[in-house]
């Protein structure tokens, strides 16, 4: 899963544990222990969710069909348009409005910014500046995150080409994605967060 999918799965209970969430891909080992209690409890549910969607068999899958042209960047890769088909579908998972939501957790991201490790606060700045999060809901925007993405592997990832991959088999993907997506909607309510 990546931004979009983490933020959405913290639930609107708890801004702290959803700014822990959005940041857990920075936050390395014991590190998490420096944050407050409810940003720890975030990072833990980010590295969940990991666990979750990688041993999943319908994530797999998409991965999968990924691997030959991309190696081990396909589940990067997977996490990206896996936030595009969430961005897609959006009002079948949230009945508010999509830009509405983006603009809240850029609020939230502005108001909380001294909560985030430096990493994040830099990645946070870029991602309202070119507006990430809404960027999804197209090929145009994810064909320029994918192109930004491969730019900082030097383009040794080619991730700029993959949305011709998502192009091509897209209903192959949402069709994984769709089903999943409800699956760890389910496991997150499990969980104790």
């Amino acid at each position: 899963m990546n931004f979009l999918a983490h933020i959405f799965l913290s639930g609107e209970e708890n801004d702290l544990l959803k700014l822990g969430n959005f940041m857990g891909d920075t936050i390395r080992g014991k590190q998490y222990l420096d944050y407050p209690e409810e940003v720890q409890r975030g990072i833990l549910l980010h590295r969940q969710i990991d666990t979750f969607t990688d041993a999943h068999p319908l994530f797999r899958e998409s991965k999968r069909r990924l691997v030959p042209l991309y190696g081990h960047y396909a589940g990067v890769i997977t996490d990206i348009f896996y936030d595009y088909f969430l961005a897609k579908h959006w009002h079948t998972f949230s009945s508010e409005d999509f830009d509405g939501y983006i603009e809240r957790f850029y609020a939230l991201l502005q108001e909380k910014k001294e909560v985030l490790n430096p990493q994040m606060q830099s990645i946070a700045g870029y991602m309202m500046r070119d507006n990430w999060l809404k960027a999804y809901q197209t090929y145009t925007g994810l064909a320029r995150i994918l192109y930004q993405m491969d730019r900082r592997t030097e383009f040794r990832s080619h991730m700029q080409y993959a949305i011709t991959s998502l192009q091509t088999e897209e209903p192959l993907f949402e069709a994984e994605f769709l089903p999943f997506f409800k699956e760890i909607q389910e496991f997150v309510i499990t969980i104790d967060k």
